[in-house]
């Protein structure tokens, strides 16, 4: 599903001008997407931990990872 976030962001730009609505928007961009990161790395995590902490799998628990919190947020009807 994709969003159409243009009016959204002409809003932002007429209420504060360009410079205040980018820094208004980036910073929950960046917590969310901290949020996000995090959550894959626990994911990532427990993948690891069910093979035993084996070394050299690094990318492949991280993908799976990855691919968990993306069918995660799929199936609540969002998306990243």
């Amino acid at each position: 599903m994709d969003v159409d976030h243009s009016m959204a962001r002409d809003a932002a730009l007429s209420r504060n001008g360009a410079g205040e609505s980018f820094s208004a928007i980036a910073a929950p961009i960046a917590r969310w997407r901290q949020g996000l990161h995090c959550a894959i790395a626990e994911a990532a995590y427990f993948h690891a931990e069910r093979r035993g902490f084996a070394p050299g799998h690094e990318l492949d628990d991280w993908l799976a990872g990855e691919a968990d919190i993306t069918e995660r947020l799929s199936s609540e009807g969002r998306q990243f």
